[in-house]
């Protein structure tokens, strides 16, 4: 196979594991045709963001030089890099080499002006910065990694993971991915359109008048709970109940509910063994087809899915720990 030049740019204050994952993964291999060079714009060593240093990395002309650019997160990644790392990243990028980020690396990406008027995605904790820093990018705070060919940006950790294994797929099949997936003990292939597993936190309330009411809903999830019998729990009429409502959460019952009942059949999911028929019920979702459709509406994937994500996680500890 033709060599296929692999460039990780570490910047001051990267984040170790984000810098792991593409050094790990085009680390040269018998079936493989990756040479990877770790390089950086900095004369000497650099500082990673726990303080220990990476030395020996190459300069800025290995950019010139590859195929590929993986940029991974860094902790001042409000601030751009130097003026000679954009400038090397925009050269790259005109002479057609493939750059893709991990985590917070998507702000290397932005400061060289690379995803203006892309959707990209980054670190959910870290989007609306992003957004605000530059205004000409749309991010997507759902999903684990887009592919906006060439340039490609992922989510947090386990997302660049995802990410890099997809352009080894991309690359050199499904065999050889999954290949390096079983060596990682890391799950073969998550879709980049599966939402970035967030737990999405009901509004915290600006009043306190229907509290009872909602600690009680929440107790009562698998029961019917409509207007009438949230209404009159909290003792006043269903036309108060919902304009109070909406004062004090900013949304609707319904929505609330919704959002109250996927998360707990996420928590179900996650730490039980219940079936999906039984997860639906004591959710308050009703049905296993309903279960599906919210889930694949609210996190772009199914039941079945999310617990075997958590399942392999789960797993992929103590199998790491015995290498």
């Amino acid at each position: 196979m033709a060599p296929h030049r692999v460039a990780v740019l570490v910047l001051p204050l990267v984040l170790p594991i984000d810098l792991g994952i593409p050094t790990q993964i085009f680390s040269a291999r018998p079936n493989t045709p990756y040479e990877l060079t770790v390089c950086s714009g900095a004369r000497g060593s650099i500082t990673t963001s726990t303080g220990f240093t990476v030395g020996g990395t190459a300069g800025l002309p290995a950019l010139a030089r590859a195929d590929t650019i993986i940029v991974p997160g860094y902790w001042e990644y409000q601030r751009p890099p130097a003026p000679e790392v954009t400038a090397a990243l925009k050269l790259a990028f005109s002479r057609g080499a493939r750059i893709a980020s991990i985590c917070t690396g998507a702000f290397a990406l932005a400061a060289a002006g690379l995803l203006n008027g892309r959707t990209v995605t980054t670190h959910w904790a870290s989007a609306d910065e992003l957004e605000e820093l530059y205004p000409q990018i749309r991010v997507d705070r759902s999903v684990l990694y887009i592919d906006d060919d060439p340039l490609l940006t992922s989510a947090g950790v386990t997302s660049g993971i995802d990410l890099c294994l997809y352009i080894v797929r991309k690359d050199l099949g499904t065999a050889v991915a999954n290949d390096i997936a079983r060596e990682l003990v890391a799950a073969p292939h998550r879709d980049g359109g599966q939402a970035q597993y967030i737990t999405q936190p009901l509004p915290e309330p600006t009043a306190h008048t229907l509290t009872d009411t909602r600690d009680w809903a929440l107790s009562h999830l698998d029961e019917t709970l409509t207007l009438e019998v949230l209404a009159r729990h909290a003792r006043v009429s269903a036309r108060t109940l919902v304009r109070m409502w909406r004062q004090e959460t900013g949304i609707t019952p319904h929505q609330w509910l919704l959002t109250a009942r996927i998360n707990h059949a996420r928590e179900l999911l996650e730490v039980t063994d219940l079936g999906i028929e039984q997860i639906a019920a004591q959710s308050g979702l009703g049905t296993s087809t309903n279960l599906r459709a919210r889930f694949r509406n609210a996190l772009g994937t199914t039941p079945s899915a999310y617990r075997r994500a958590f399942q392999e996680t789960h797993m992929a500890g103590p199998q790491t720990r015995q290498k």
